[in-house]
């Protein structure tokens, strides 16, 4: 469905010293610098996969999502998206795809969400019987019923998104892409929302590319990561494989009978340690879980032990770093 080939993009930003000859010099003489925004990425994905594309701020997300939109146009390379060239096609495949910008807004600021929904409607052209098809399961899934009414510019942010995410939706796009969806919702909402964006994936049969920095977010939707750093494509994976690669600690928190008695396993960091617990790191390429808990067992009196795997956030930091980003 999706398929990149050699895709760079760069800008030129406006170079300026301090000072206040400088800033004169400057509205006569003005000096440029190009930055590398993208470069020579590749990929391609098959329909209905959902696909987080992360990485650090600047890295070239939202470069990469623009072109891929069709807002911006590449300096080489090309893309193919459902047959059609974003950028050369914009008009008929606008069509194809729903987009989402977690701070920019395809709503109408002063007028109430549900009029925007039908301006939206006339946009697309979309037949009234599937309009309100689709706009009713829309209000119920994200619970937008108490905010239809309200002018988009009294909304909160999190309800805001809500209704982003329900407008991207309306004609029924084959193709989502979702720059940072989930920012400024409560953890109600976040919930709600990936909940709804696995519904459409299943059900539907929608591909989802979606970017950003709530690793919550991806763990959830995402079975495949790319990972853009410094313009370049540094990872294209499987999240079960990058945890089989980089998860190899687990953290042990134990709860015990006060004692003074010291806690030395081999392959096992003691991460922290109070009257009565203790908190654990456990590397499984040298110990076996069950190993240590029978030798925490004969150096101290348990009462409860909880387990936890390393968190997504700890895994992709190992990734960063790994590449140097």
């Amino acid at each position: 469905m999706i398929s990149v080939e050699g895709l760079s993009k760069s800008f030129q930003v406006a170079k300026r010293s301090k000072g206040l000859g400088q800033a004169f010099k400057a509205l006569f003489v003005r000096e440029h610098t190009t930055v590398q925004a993208i470069q020579n990425i590749s990929f391609s994905i098959p329909q209905g996969e959902i696909v987080g594309y992360i990485g650090p701020n600047g890295a070239g997300k939202s470069t990469t999502i623009k072109m891929l939109s069709g807002i911006l146009v590449p300096d080489s390379g090309s893309c193919s998206i459902m047959g059609y060239t974003p950028w050369k096609e914009r008009t008929a495949y606008v069509k194809h795809i729903g987009v989402v910008f977690g701070q920019r807004s395809q709503l109408w600021w002063d007028v109430p969400v549900i009029d925007s929904f039908e301006l939206l409607k006339d946009i697309y052209r979309i037949p009234a019987a599937s309009y309100r098809a689709t706009c009713d399961l829309l209000i119920e899934a994200l619970d937008l019923q108490g905010i239809l009414h309200t002018p988009v510019r009294q909304l909160s942010l999190g309800q805001r998104m809500r209704c982003e995410i329900a407008a991207s939706l309306l004609h029924s796009p084959d193709i989502l892409f979702l720059d940072e969806p989930t920012i400024g919702l409560d953890a109600v909402s976040k919930i709600a929302v990936r909940q709804f964006i696995q519904t459409i994936n299943k059900e539907r049969g929608v591909t989802v590319i979606l970017t950003t920095h709530d690793m919550n977010d991806i763990e959830a939707l995402a079975s495949r990561i790319l990972l853009i750093g410094k313009g370049s494509l540094l990872y294209d994976g499987r999240l079960g494989e990058l945890r089989a690669r980089f998860g190899t600690h687990k953290t042990i928190t134990v709860d015990y009978r006060e004692t003074n008695r010291p806690i030395a396993i081999p392959g096992v960091t003691l991460l922290s340690r109070t009257p009565g617990r203790a908190v654990l790191s456990v590397d499984m390429e040298r110990a076996r879980i069950s190993s240590v808990i029978g030798e925490l067992s004969e150096q101290v009196d348990l009462l409860d032990v909880a387990i936890e795997a390393q968190s997504i956030e700890e895994v992709i930091v190992r990734l960063y770093k790994e590449h140097q980003i």
